[in-house]
This record gives C-alpha cells, sequence and structure tokens, in this order.
C-alpha cells in the first residue's frame, strides 16, 4: 500500500512544471524563489496591467451612447465585444455599462431569433450570423437567468446558418445565410463554434418535449480541416486560411512549383481554437500541426503573414487560444522557449494610448476589417490583458 502511495505521488510530483515544483517547495520551506513559474506575470507588469485594464474600461464607459451601444449602432456585436470587457473584471462603471449594453442588444433581438439589425443595400446585409454568434456570447456570459430564452433563439437561428451543400464550404458558417450564395469562411465558422460550444449549458433549461438544437460538429471540423494547409505546402503546413475564394493572406509556391494559399497568424489561432471546442484533444494531429506552425512563425510585432492588418484580433484570439490550449511557453524555431503571457501583456500595456483625461484606448493605424475602430481594437485589447491577467 505505501509503495503505491509513494510511486504514485512522485509521479505526480515528476509531472509538475520545474517551477511549480519550486513554488510548492518555497510554500512549504516559507523560502522564496526568485524565479517566475511559466507564464506568471511578475507584480510589476501585474500592476501595470491593471492599471491598464482600469483607463480602458474607463475610456469605453466615457464612449457608450445614450442607447447602451457602441461605435457603430448598426453592428451590435461590436457593443457585445465591449460588454465582454466589463463582464471579466470589477469596474465602478461596470453596472451601469453593462446593463445599458444588455438593454441595447436586447433591442436587435429578430422575430427569427437572431441578434441583428437589418442594414438595407449593403453588401451582406446586417452580418446576422456574425452579429449573433458574438451577442449571444456576451449575453450568456452576463449570467442573468431572464436571458436564457434569448440565448436559445439564438442557437436555433445560428444552427440554422449551418451550410450544408455539397461543396468545400459545407459545414462551415459565413456573415449572413440570406445571401443565397455558398459562402462560409473560418472568421465566422470560429465566431459561431465559439457561440455554440460556450452557451451550450442552456439547452439543459428548455422546456419539456422542446428539441434541443446543436450544429454538426463533425461536419464543422471537416470544414475547418479543409481550411488548414497540408503538409505538402512545405511551410504553409499547418496554418489556417480564411476561405478558397479569398484567403486573405495570398498564395505561396512550394520547392516543386505547386501554389498554396498563404497561411496566417489570427486565422490560424482561430480555427485550432474552434477545432479545440469542437473537442479535438490538443494532441491531434491537426491543432498540433496549428500549434507548429504558429510556433514556427511566432511573432508579436505582426500577425503573421498579414503584417499590421487584424494586429489586435490577432492579439485577442492568440490569447484565448493558447490559453484554452493550456500552452505557456512557444519552443520558437531559434531554440530559445518565449514565455509568451508576460511578453504580449508588456506590449499591449506600451500600445495603450493615454489621452488628457488619464484614460486609455488602442487603435490600429491600419483600418482594415475595422481595426480603425477604437472602440472595436480596445475591446479586443482590454479582454485579452484580463485573461492574460
Amino acid at each position: 500500500m505505501r509503495n503505491g502511495f509513494v510511486t504514485r505521488l512522485l509521479a505526480a510530483l515528476l509531472a509538475l512544471p520545474a517551477g511549480a515544483l519550486c513554488a510548492a517547495r518555497g510554500a512549504e520551506t516559507g523560502m522564496t524563489s526568485s524565479l517566475q513559474p511559466a507564464g506568471t506575470i511578475p507584480l510589476s507588469l501585474a500592476n501595470e496591467v491593471d492599471a491598464a485594464i482600469n483607463r480602458s474600461l474607463e475610456w469605453l464607459a466615457a464612449r457608450q451612447n445614450e442607447d447602451g451601444s457602441w461605435s457603430d449602432a448598426n453592428f451590435p456585436a461590436i457593443t457585445a465585444l465591449a460588454l465582454q470587457a466589463f463582464l471579466r473584471v470589477e469596474h465602478p462603471r461596470r453596472q451601469e455599462a453593462v446593463d445599458k449594453a444588455v438593454k441595447y442588444i436586447l433591442s436587435c433581438v429578430q422575430e427569427d431569433g437572431g441578434i441583428y439589425r437589418e442594414v438595407p443595400g449593403r453588401k451582406g446585409g446586417g452580418l446576422s450570423n456574425y452579429n449573433t454568434a458574438i451577442c449571444m456570447t456576451a449575453l450568456h456570459a452576463a449570467g442573468r437567468p431572464e436571458l436564457t430564452r434569448v440565448v436559445q433563439k439564438a442557437r436555433a437561428f445560428l444552427a440554422g446558418t449551418q451550410h450544408f451543400g455539397d461543396d468545400e464550404y459545407r459545414g462551415g458558417f459565413g456573415y449572413d445565410k440570406s445571401t443565397g450564395r455558398a459562402y462560409t469562411d473560418l472568421l465566422n465558422t470560429y465566431y459561431a463554434v465559439t457561440a455554440m460550444r460556450s452557451t451550450q449549458d442552456v439547452e439543459d433549461k428548455r422546456p419539456a418535449g422542446e428539441k434541443r438544437v446543436d450544429i454538426d460538429w463533425s461536419e464543422t471540423v471537416k470544414f475547418i480541416e479543409r481550411m488548414q494547409n497540408k503538409p505538402e505546402s512545405g511551410d504553409e503546413a499547418g496554418g489556417l486560411f480564411y476561405n478558397p475564394a479569398d484567403p486573405k493572406a495570398g498564395t505561396a509556391t512550394n520547392a516543386s512549383g505547386a501554389v498554396f494559399f498563404r497561411s496566417y497568424g489570427s486565422i490560424t489561432y482561430a480555427g485550432m481554437l474552434a477545432m479545440i471546442y469542437a473537442n479535438l484533444t490538443r494532441d491531434d494531429v491537426r491543432v498540433r500541426s496549428a500549434f507548429d506552425w504558429a510556433a514556427r512563425h511566432w511573432s508579436l510585432d505582426e500577425n503573421p503573414g498579414m503584417g499590421q492588418e487584424g494586429l489586435y484580433f490577432f492579439y485577442n484570439v492568440l490569447t484565448r487560444a493558447l490559453t484554452v490550449h493550456g500552452a505557456d511557453i512557444i519552443p520558437a524555431p531559434e531554440g530559445s522557449p518565449v514565455n509568451w503571457k508576460p511578453d504580449l501583456a508588456a506590449r499591449l500595456v506600451r500600445l495603450q494610448k493615454i489621452d488628457a483625461d488619464g484614460r486609455g484606448c488602442w487603435v490600429n493605424e491600419v483600418s482594415r476589417y475595422w481595426e480603425g475602430d477604437p472602440v472595436l481594437v480596445t475591446s479586443y485589447a482590454t479582454v485579452a490583458l484580463e485573461l492574460l491577467r
């Protein structure tokens, strides 16, 4: 009996990272170590992060519209992203901002269960899938029982937009199903998968006899896999692209002259996280190869493959993906492991723009993908810092 216990105890201790073991020993003896465990943000930087988060929430609160929306009221997803920033931490203006934002988002609920606004004459209309996915995620995170039915109906709407045509887009999600064309992409699929996975518990609260709602996860995985570059694509292997009609990062040619879509950072992390939410383990070859591409192309100076385009979405989805994946260290190509959490935290703190009132925001000088909107990128950056913290 005792030998078996000792064996299990040793195995458990050996499974701990070295930093965690040092920390455990320090706690037992009262000694402290100057070495920080991987993924730990030093106290001085943590204080800077807290201050940056507080400045950004003050900035967002000051710019919330009277109707509860932020930025362009035609697209409630922007408001929902800012709402998520307030939901994660305590702040003096939290309750007021949350109440107003929830009320506004509820004003965008449509009879079909979607959460969006009609935008006549605009290509893609009101981006109903995109807005619904982000809004239902935020409403669910608010944790209010009275919103359960809204989220349930939004799940039914979103599940009904999954594409099942006999083509390469099968299994994915696009911006707006009502366009009547076969079009899905990895960004909208990522948001749809995130929304369906994070709100799945509301299915247990449906009225008796009401059919449960879900998406076809196996077809979703197949779609994501089709957006992933295969080994024959050389250095692009493992990374992901937006969709076959518009890969976003262009093309590359391998040693034998074959042309492939270029992988890029933000969509690779989005695809990796979507695969994990679809119940693929991090040891699955598709998840591993996405992580390997990200490690080979590691950079915080740019969105790899896209330069400064989509930079703050990149920071946001990178943080989400690596947090869920559980990777505290990135095995960079040069052989020097990257302790990415403090690196990213320090970079975001450094990039924050502080105004004369002491409030802070972020903005991307390259405005593609709406990143010229400081509300959007401030929401991205704030949530990333909150997750890092």
